[in-house]
């Protein structure tokens, strides 16, 4: 805990780490969830844990999604985000019980909306997503998945079932001291016009995608 002095020169606590500050049901399409509201006061996101069902603390079914605003509401093909985070929320209802925890910060690997447009347009000249991020001098991956686990802590979860293609998602968990009982593949077919980034994924980001074996031994 930090203090900062406030404009009569007192000393005035501010807040650090994430704070639970609401939990509200939310009636989707997929089944009822309870929608877990959080701040976090280091970095200033707001943050949602989608939790359905009881899901104990062992061996928990979670995705860790990372905020996509051009696949996630604008349904494009350039990225498989979208599809995931509908399969995702399928699957913990199929389940029973599972955790979509709602990564916002997340952005184009981190670096935000218009940087990752910025990114998007490169790509359209020939680069590929490590090289466009590269180009415009920002990192490959700025991801943090320390509010994830502080989010999982919170909610009582010990260890997960991690529904993801990204062993650094699993390998950042640990370190945060969540254990990892299992990485669930989430794969979605590729289309014409995400399979060169998925196929970057896969070979330059270490992404765990064996359904392209397929496409790319036929292409």
């Amino acid at each position: 805990m930090t203090e900062k002095v406030g404009v009569l020169g007192k000393k005035s606590a501010q807040r650090t780490g994430v704070e639970r500050v609401v939990n509200a049901p939310l009636p989707t399409v997929y089944g009822k969830f309870q929608a877990v509201g959080y701040l976090d006061h280091d970095r200033g996101d707001e943050q949602v844990a989608l939790v359905y069902g009881e899901i104990g603390t062992d061996d928990v079914l979670i995705r860790l999604h990372s905020e996509c605003l051009t696949g996630d509401a604008f349904g494009s093909q350039h990225c498989e985000c979208g599809d995931q985070l509908d399969a995702a929320l399928r699957a913990v209802v199929a389940e029973g019980a599972g955790v979509v925890v709602y990564l916002r910060g997340h952005e184009g690997r981190g670096i935000g909306l218009l940087a990752k447009l910025r990114a998007m347009a490169l790509q359209a000249e020939g680069l590929d997503t490590v090289e466009a991020n590269l180009a415009l001098g920002l990192p490959v991956d700025a991801r943090d998945y320390g509010v994830a686990a502080r989010i999982l802590e919170d909610l009582g979860v010990r260890s997960v079932r991690l529904m993801s293609n990204n062993p650094r998602k699993r390998e950042a968990l640990v370190d945060h001291g969540i254990e990892v009982a299992e990485q669930v593949p989430l794969l979605i077919p590729p289309c014409e016009n995400n399979i060169t980034y998925l196929r970057t994924k896969r070979e330059r980001l270490d992404h765990h995608l064996p359904h392209l074996d397929a496409v790319v031994s036929s292409s």
